[in-house]
């Protein structure tokens, strides 16, 4: 029990074990988009300032298709444990090779991989604050940027999967909008969560709680049932909530994926629309093919939700 305490301490520093990445030259072709349609060309725009919230300069980083038009947009969260992180892992990537924005933004999306404060110096829930004022920045500039503003996607990993579920099933709560745009909605129409922490009580050792989730959610977070409560994305489970698609290693032993089971059921019971996917074996991330197999699988949904293209 002690050495699995430990596994999971190390694992919860990052919340990011392994980085989302598409294949190598060497190691397979990018996935095509559904349909089978030519990527399209895309231009990229690094450290677009969305807000400036207690005097820090919150930034993300947006690429867009070159062709004209109006597409849908999705909100990109990196993870690492609410702590640590950057946009740039989703936005810069391998030398030689594309980002995962640029990737996804050429088959038809606006893609904006957002920055937000970090703990210990930034305590929840300043992290929703921040993306939900990234997703009111983004439809108050729609046309800017191509974006339909009645088309919003949040996706994000672990931590950031966690916010992203955040954005879709709690869209209004006491407390959680600070920033500009008020007058913006920062509701998304659906949800892909990748290995996202879904009831923040089912961690309870000490080593954790006190290493790693107290510098994020405070002290109060180890008497106060509500804190957890409220941070927690299975709170907010109703059949009111848009359609969510998760992904979740077997053997994940840094979010468990009892994580993931517990909401999909929750969300299926209220008769909500909710897909899980369960990769066999796979642990708190996946790189290669069987990432971009996943990346498929999402855009599939993403154009189901926000495009009106049937599933097959």
């Amino acid at each position: 029990m002690a050495r699995l305490r430990s596994v999971l301490a190390a694992g919860l520093l990052v919340l990011t074990a392994t980085l989302p990445a598409l294949p190598a030259r060497g190691d397979g072709p990018a996935p095509a988009a559904p349909g089978g349609a030519a990527p399209l060309a895309v231009k990229t725009e690094k450290d677009v300032v969305y807000d400036t919230i207690d005097k820090q300069e919150l930034k993300l980083d947006i690429c867009a298709p070159k062709e004209g038009g109006s597409y849908p947009c999705i909100v990109l969260l990196h993870g690492g444990a609410w702590i640590g992180g950057s946009r740039k892992d989703l936005s810069v990537g391998p030398k030689g090779g594309a980002s995962l924005i640029e990737e996804v933004a050429a088959k038809g999306y606006v893609v904006a991989s957002v920055g937000y404060r970090l703990a210990p110096k930034h305590r929840f829930p300043a992290q929703i604050q921040d993306v939900r004022a990234a997703v009111r920045f983004l439809r108050a500039n729609a046309k800017t940027y191509g974006i339909d503003r009645d088309k919003f996607a949040a996706a994000g990993f672990s931590a950031g999967g966690h916010l992203a579920l955040l954005l879709g099933l709690a869209d209004k709560v006491a407390g959680w909008d600070a920033g500009s745009n008020l007058d913006q909605s920062s509701k998304v129409q659906c949800v892909v969560d990748f290995f996202g922490p879904t009831d923040l009580s089912l961690y309870n050792t000490e080593a954790i709680l006190d290493g790693y989730l107290v510098p994020v959610f405070g002290k109060d977070a180890k008497t106060d049932k509500d804190v957890f409560k409220k941070a927690s994305p299975v709170t907010y489970a109703s059949k009111a909530a848009p359609p969510v698609l998760i992904f979740h290693g077997t053997f994940d032993v840094v979010v468990p994926v009892v994580h993931s089971e517990s909401l999909h059921k929750k969300l299926t019971d209220c008769g909500a629309s909710c897909q899980l996917v369960t990769l066999f074996g796979e642990g708190h991330g996946w790189t290669g093919r069987t990432f971009a197999k996943s990346l498929t699988q999402a855009l599939t949904f993403l154009d189901t939700h926000l495009k009106g293209k049937e599933q097959k």
